[in-house]
């Protein structure tokens, strides 16, 4: 089978604290970051284990991983591996970029966030032009904040051509926004509208549950981040036989990693292989 799995341990610290991030509100222990790396370095082992199915593995956690050297180590390992498509972290690329170097640049990808009041631009993008001079697949992102525009030109303009730039819609706030604002986020990114509405989703068709799944630190699957209910755990003997087709049971869609496995909007055919990384098709290294 192929297989795309969300993976989310139980790492909730973060070196930053953007105030308007509902994730990493708390500090780890040494104790429980240790249980973090654990519970990563089984899931990786799970995945070697199962060399009958081709995966791409979104790693999407509450906290910062990259700056945990089990991340790095990690996603260098699941590179390499012959049944791994692609290796993706959602990160804030505060970390050293040195161990990308170790990695299969075929499979390994990042999604990387740029904060402009945590981090300063030329910091960034030295980073950003560095993994692209690596061949690491890469897309960048800016919450859309009109704060933020002078941030998100100067970032279009210095980046290279074929990096895409996303921008993340703050939905609950759509409306105080003006037609320039819009048109502006939509210059910078031509799916920024694609972001801004909230999919109606209940009965749909979806591939999360089926052949798209989160997985948490114990092994627990769930259809996907927004739909709390279990489905089954990795770790038991058959895991396959918990995925099959399910309609969804929520009202809407609201977040990029879940509507785009929803088979109505298409949006296969917009990202291609980058769906997992953000990348439109078109738009790779």
């Amino acid at each position: 089978m192929n297989l795309k799995i969300l993976y989310r341990g139980p790492l909730t610290s973060c070196n930053y604290g953007c105030v308007y991030c509902p994730f990493a509100k708390t500090k780890n222990t040494r104790e429980e970051l240790a249980h973090d790396r654990r519970a990563l370095e089984r899931f990786i082992d799970w995945v070697e284990a199962h060399p009958e199915h081709r995966f791409g593995i979104l790693m999407t956690p509450w906290g910062e991983g990259l700056i945990r050297r089990w991340y790095q180590e990690g996603l260098v390992r699941l590179s390499h591996m012959a049944n791994v498509e692609r290796a993706v972290i959602q990160t804030n690329l505060s970390c050293p970029i040195g161990w990308a170097e170790e990695a299969d640049r075929g499979a390994l990808a990042l999604w990387a966030t740029f904060h402009p009041e945590w981090v300063a631009r030329e910091a960034f993008l030295e980073k950003c032009q560095a993994l692209h001079r690596m061949g690491v697949r890469l897309s960048v992102g800016v919450v859309g904040f009109p704060d933020f525009k002078e941030s998100i030109a100067e970032m279009r303009a210095a980046l290279p051509e074929e990096v895409y730039l996303w921008i993340n819609a703050v939905k609950r706030e759509l409306d105080q926004l003006t037609e320039e604002d819009i048109r502006f986020f939509e210059s910078v990114d031509p799916l920024y509208r694609v972001n801004t509405w909230l999919y109606p989703s209940q009965g749909r068709s979806c591939r999360a549950g089926a052949t798209t799944f989160s997985v948490d630190g114990d092994g627990t699957m769930r259809r996907c981040h927004f739909i709390a209910a279990p489905i089954g755990n990795i770790y038991e003997p058959d895991f396959e036989r918990f995925l099959m087709e399910r309609p969804c049971s929520n009202a809407v869609c609201r977040c990029h990693i879940g509507y785009v496995h929803m088979d109505y909007l298409e949006l296969g055919k917009v990202f291609g292989s980058g769906i997992l990384e953000r990348i439109p098709e078109g738009l790779n290294p």
